[in-house]
């Protein structure tokens, strides 16, 4: 079963969250917490979105995501920002149903795109991506700006 999520489900949306930066080596770089993402995704103005899956009577992954917008298209997109469904729980349907309630959001609302970043060295994702018809954007680098040089960045600011 695939659902919104509630506000009862961030501890298990926190736990998940660990569980995937585990999986990615990156278990050290995950600060936020159960507050953080309460208020980003329930609070005022939430510019945050998660759906649920459930098996078994038990949380057994997740999906977050937010809009964007695409200049060229000019409209929304969503941009996938984590999909994780626990290893006892995959090859059920759980992603591609957490990834087909995205592609429903996108059809029902008019956005024309979905994207999302994948680890160069995570062949289980790529490929399950690619089996669903996703094509890599090899022209295109991430970039990121975080700690000490996004404050110098914003001392720049006037």
């Amino acid at each position: 079963m695939i659902r919104p999520a509630t506000p009862g489900d961030v501890p298990a949306i926190l736990s998940l969250i660990r569980e995937l930066a585990e999986y990615e080596k990156a278990a050290h770089e995950v600060r936020a917490t159960e507050e953080d993402l309460r208020a980003a995704l329930f609070g005022d103005r939430p510019a945050v979105f998660a759906h649920i899956a459930e098996a078994d009577g038990e949380i057994a992954g997740f999906v977050l995501w937010f809009l964007t917008f695409s200049t060229w298209r000019g409209t929304h997109g969503i941009h996938m920002e984590d999909l994780y469904v626990r290893p006892r729980h995959r090859g059920g349907g759980l992603g591609l149903a957490l990834m087909g309630e995205l592609g429903r959001i996108c059809a029902e609302r008019g956005y024309q795109r979905l994207e999302w970043a994948v680890l160069d060295w995570n062949e289980p994702s790529i490929g399950f991506y690619e089996k669903l018809g996703a094509v890599r954007q090899d022209e295109w680098l991430t970039y990121r700006l975080t700690d000490e040089p996004l404050r110098r960045l914003a001392g720049r600011a006037r």
